[in-house]
């Protein structure tokens, strides 16, 4: 049903879907040209491609227990850190562009929601290296191999909480982000939570990702009640992520652009 689901998505973005050249606000054009379209050989590609690899290479077995939506690909709970990394965790896609968003807007503290193998959290760490980040992962044992491999790579100011995230939330509604990463529940009731929960946490110039906002219909139904909130202004669809931007400045609008 899923896969169907996003194939059908897929061919409806590319239809709806502009570059630059349909964007009339500069805050988003500048966004989308200098970030986005950006074609620098970053030399932070190469450490996340290392990152990936030495994952890739991985021949370790973790005993995984499923907190969210659960996997599309995995029927056991025992999975190989090599196949997890080529089928849940970030794509070297994905991770660049995490990398150039972080490194756009320079955030000093960000959250994120699903740490699974920790790409993510490498991308974004390399892209504000000053930044505090708190990731949380629901699997104790996922956690434990994460916090060792960001150890073998000498990763600072990096917390990983673990448990569920209705556990850990709570204890940080009172603190303020400058983005948050919603990658860990795939589920049209729990993403409306989370994103309900964390509100009071953001400020004018935070940025809210969500990560496969096309995974399912309840998924996309989700992105489409989080784009109406009266709190949010613009928002960009790029397919795999819905950025969400809080700026009292603009007027409401949303873009839908190819990366």
């Amino acid at each position: 049903m899923s896969k169907v689901y996003q194939i059908q998505s897929y061919l409806k973005f590319l239809i709806r879907s502009t570059n630059q050249h349909g964007v009339h606000s500069p805050f988003v054009f500048d966004l989308v040209t200098k970030c986005f379209y950006d074609k620098s050989n970053h030399v932070a590609y190469k450490t996340i491609k290392d990152y990936i690899n030495q994952l890739l290479k991985s021949n370790q077995t973790i005993d995984v227990k499923d907190l969210g939506s659960g996997s599309q690909v995995f029927k056991t709970n025992s999975r190989l850190v090599s196949k997890m990394a080529k089928v849940a965790g970030s794509s070297f896609k994905e991770a660049k562009l995490l990398y150039r968003l972080s490194n756009y807007f320079q955030f000093n503290s960000i959250l994120e929601l699903g740490t699974s193998l920790g790409i993510a959290t490498h991308a974004m760490h390399l892209g504000s290296p000053k930044a505090t980040i708190t990731t949380i992962e629901g699997c104790p044992n996922i956690s434990e191999f994460t916090k060792h491999t960001f150890n073998n790579f000498n990763l600072k100011n990096i917390e990983v909480m673990t448990g569920h995230f209705n556990s850990n939330l709570p204890n940080l509604k009172n603190n303020t982000y400058d983005l948050i990463y919603f990658d860990g529940n795939h589920q049209k009731e729990a993403t409306l939570h989370y994103f309900e929960t964390l509100l009071p946490t953001s400020h004018n110039n935070s940025v809210f990702i969500f990560d496969d906002i096309y995974w399912s219909k309840d998924m996309t139904d989700a992105w489409v009640s989080i784009k109406n909130h009266p709190k949010v202004t613009v928002t960009i669809d790029t397919y795999h992520f819905g950025l969400v931007f809080f700026r009292k400045e603009q007027a409401k609008e949303h873009f839908t652009i190819r990366v």
